[in-house]
């Protein structure tokens, strides 16, 4: 008989005990040009990440240059006064960094990641981006005219195109929230260096920008990098700047922009509410994900799963601009699309679903699983010094204290059912909502005023 071959397995490994996680605490400094600092020490890290946030919001845009912003932001690294466009990129690329730049609501964000070995040359070049850009006539010509061939494809963009109709929906017409971030095909052709260098002049400066510095900083003098790179970069003191409240029209109605021919709607419902300065945030961030924050949400499990009337919804918040003193704004939104036929179908689901939380509520189970993933997932979500420094840069922006983060999750993990439900509730009631749907007006407005959601009016998409 033959004898049967025996094998020694190595011991199972064993689970570790779980290490408690907070989002870690920055620490707060200032140079002498006035920059604040933030920095975060993060071993292992060795690709440090650097923000820098100006002060040069998008209402504060001359009248006739939106995207003048934006315009600058793309322009800090087309070249300064010790390198030309092309050497500054090749500058860029030697030390292994990459520098990215945008304009929003709350202002300009420069965000820089770099080997830790080379954080001299990178905050060495970001300095000398922010003290001395060149701006050069022919640069800012050709990001004008990137930005001019943008446009066309962005309109062309059922997504897009759909933010852009909810804005202008939602807000004043003299406000600059009502208008695209980037700027409209009018306004950005009126843009020119001296434009760019003016909005530049007027409005950033070291006193009132601040640089979030995370990585890992083992053995390197961050205070001698900073003196000699940022605190280099002079410029005056700023006189307060008002800023407008926000406000919104959310009476229900229903907009059309009409795609001939189009074989799905793009839809997309907001309002705005509360920011995070409010304490109602916690609960309203755990119930919209309950909503339609996952796969698993209820919107998608109705509309998606039972339904197949599309391949994902999602709800949401974005913070327009958050301010202490309640004038900022979120906005609070559902997006997806549907195939033509069942838009009106869809719609109708989608409000019976709102209808549905309002009067039975989210359940324990769905409350559970949001909270788990929005919690229990945060340490992988912050695994990269990027991820922390833009969490970081975002509580700045929105005038947060340094240690918000960290408390919003304890609130999170502490939010109950019906506290979530309540939030959920009162951020998309169903009679305050404004629908915009981009889609085939002959094939969908019969169906959709049919549904009572509100007045429909129907707009070109051009």
């Amino acid at each position: 008989m033959t004898e049967l071959a025996t094998m020694d397995f190595h011991p199972r490994p064993q689970a570790g005990d779980a290490k408690p996680w907070a989002f870690p605490a920055p620490k707060r400094g200032a140079l002498d040009n006035g920059l604040t600092v933030l920095r975060c020490h993060r071993p292992g890290q060795q690709v440090v990440a650097v923000e820098v946030l100006l002060d040069a919001p998008l209402d504060a845009e001359p009248a006739g240059l939106d995207g003048v912003a934006t315009i600058m932001a793309r322009a800090f690294s087309e070249g300064t006064d010790k390198h030309s466009a092309e050497d500054f990129a090749a500058e860029l690329e030697r030390a292994g960094a990459t520098l990215d730049a945008h304009a929003d609501h709350p202002g300009v964000r420069l965000s820089l990641e770099v080997p830790a070995s080379r954080l001299a040359k990178g905050l060495g070049l970001i300095a000398d981006a922010l003290r001395a850009p060149a701006f050069a006539d022919s640069e800012v010509e050709r990001l004008v005219n990137n930005r001019l061939d943008e446009i066309p494809h962005e309109l062309a963009n059922p997504s897009r195109r759909a933010a852009k109709e909810l804005s202008k929906e939602l807000f004043p017409a003299d406000s600059r929230m009502s208008r695209p971030r980037q700027g409209t095909e009018e306004t950005v052709a009126a843009i020119d260096s001296a434009a760019v260098r003016a909005f530049y002049e007027k409005h950033v400066r070291p006193a009132t920008a601040t640089a979030v510095v995370v990585g890992d900083l083992t053995g390197i003098d961050l205070d001698a990098l900073l003196a000699d790179t940022l605190g280099a970069w002079t410029g005056s003191a700023a006189e307060p700047r008002p800023v407008p409240p926000v406000t919104a029209d959310d009476t229900g109605r229903v907009v059309i922009v009409d795609r001939p021919g189009a074989v799905q709607t793009q839809l997309l419902i907001g309002r705005i509410g509360p920011d995070r300065h409010d304490r109602v945030w916690p609960a309203q961030v755990l119930g919209t994900y309950c909503l339609g924050g996952t796969l698993t949400s209820r919107l998608d499990r109705v509309l998606r799963e039972e339904k197949g009337y599309t391949y994902g919804v999602r709800a949401f918040g974005q913070v327009l601009r958050s301010a202490p003193d309640g004038t900022g704004a979120a906005m609070l939104a559902i997006s997806g699309s549907v195939d033509t036929p069942n838009t009106g179908p869809a719609l109708e689901d989608l409000w019976t679903v709102l209808r549905t939380l309002a009067a039975e509520g989210l359940t324990d189970a769905e409350r559970d699983v949001a909270v788990q993933n929005l919690v229990g997932v945060a340490p992988l979500k912050y695994e990269t010094a990027a991820a922390v420094a833009s969490t970081l840069a975002d509580q700045v922006e929105q005038h947060l204290p340094d240690d918000y983060q960290a408390t919003l999750y304890r609130q999170l993990a502490a939010t109950g059912t019906v506290e979530a439900t309540a939030a959920a509730v009162s951020a998309f009631p169903v009679d305050r909502l404004v629908t915009v749907l981009v889609g085939d007006a002959a094939q969908i407005k019969a169906p959709v005023e049919a549904l009572g959601i509100g007045e429909v009016t129907v707009v070109s998409a051009e």
